[in-house]
């Protein structure tokens, strides 16, 4: 049963047909770990917190840096120098204090990324580092659970859902981009146009809440590209690699 402060928060989800409260119910019930608080975490945590997706896990070790507020829109001014996890719980406590934010303040590696990955029920990546996506990846499939990925260069973004657990034409992420033939780059080294990073983080959120309330066509096995300079989006078809070491067995 949804509480009156429920009933009036979640108001314009109740009235959606695929959602009501069954599913709204479903959002509060439900557990998504955020790899990475930066620029597509910070969208993503908040739109799923506004959501009601009753508990957010945030992955992050750094701290905030003036440099992030062009485009992480959880932190504020007087959060630089705080832990990143620390600062979005209590963003995200203002925003909707009903949700749980479960905060881990730790780089992930596998056994570490396996561990937590246990405890939720889909998971986003939107981290800049590969060695930390192909551990996540590898998590999911092991343990069966959706991935929700997302990243973002210059003017560029690039969302997919990869469910390489499943039987079939599912493709893991190791399927889209083999360990070790892509160079690590970040927003650092190439720059980024801030507002590119809450496109992507919005559709990110979009596709989390899909798989969550079961509803529409989900990207699994699709890849949607971005091009902000040209106001486009292009899809397309993504394949399991029967090689792949991580979700075929190669």
């Amino acid at each position: 049963m949804l509480t009156d402060d429920q009933l009036d928060r979640y108001a314009r989800h109740l009235i959606l047909r695929e959602v009501g409260g069954a599913g709204q119910a479903r959002l509060l019930a439900s557990r998504v770990l955020i790899v990475g608080a930066g620029g597509l975490g910070a969208p993503v945590a908040l739109y799923l917190a506004a959501a009601g997706v009753g508990t957010l896990g945030i992955v992050d070790a750094d701290t905030v840096a003036l440099s992030n507020l062009q485009r992480q829109v959880l932190y504020r001014t007087e959060d630089v120098g705080r832990p990143k996890v620390e600062a979005a719980r209590e963003a995200l406590a203002r925003l909707d204090p009903g949700i749980r934010v479960e905060a881990h303040a730790l780089h992930l590696e596998d056994a570490s990324a396996r561990a937590m990955v246990d405890n939720y029920d889909l998971i986003l990546d939107g981290t800049d580092n590969f060695a930390t996506r192909h551990a996540v990846n590898r998590a999911c499939v092991a343990a069966g659970k959706p991935l929700v990925s997302g990243a973002v260069a210059q003017f560029e973004g690039q969302v997919a859902t990869f469910k390489g657990h499943l039987p079939g034409d599912h493709p893991c992420y190791h399927c889209f981009v083999p360990e070790g033939t892509q160079a690590a780059a970040n927003c650092a080294a190439q720059g980024i146009l801030g507002a590119v990073t809450g496109v992507v983080g919005s559709l990110m959120a979009v596709e989390a809440l899909k798989e969550l309330l079961g509803i529409g066509d989900g990207l699994a096995g699709r890849l949607v590209l971005y091009d902000a300079l040209s106001a486009r989006f292009r899809t397309l078809r993504l394949h399991r690699d029967p090689a792949c070491p991580v979700c075929s067995g190669g």
